[in-house]
């Protein structure tokens, strides 16, 4: 697991924003669990296997 620490600034964000939007840069999402399943989402992601995102679903 990597940490990744930025201090922000308005120029960067702007930068980021326009290659979101452009396509160029995509998250890369591991795996999706819904909200009962966080506790196992959180093992998941404490075994360090992940290889992206873990993402927490909130069905209505």
């Amino acid at each position: 697991m990597t940490l990744l620490i930025h201090k922000a600034n308005r120029v960067d964000q702007d930068v980021l924003k326009e290659l979101f939007k452009a396509g160029k840069v995509t998250p890369v999402i591991d795996r999706r669990y819904p909200l009962g399943e966080t506790a196992e989402a959180i093992r998941y992601l404490g075994e360090g296997r992940a290889k992206g995102k873990i993402v927490i679903r909130m069905d209505a």
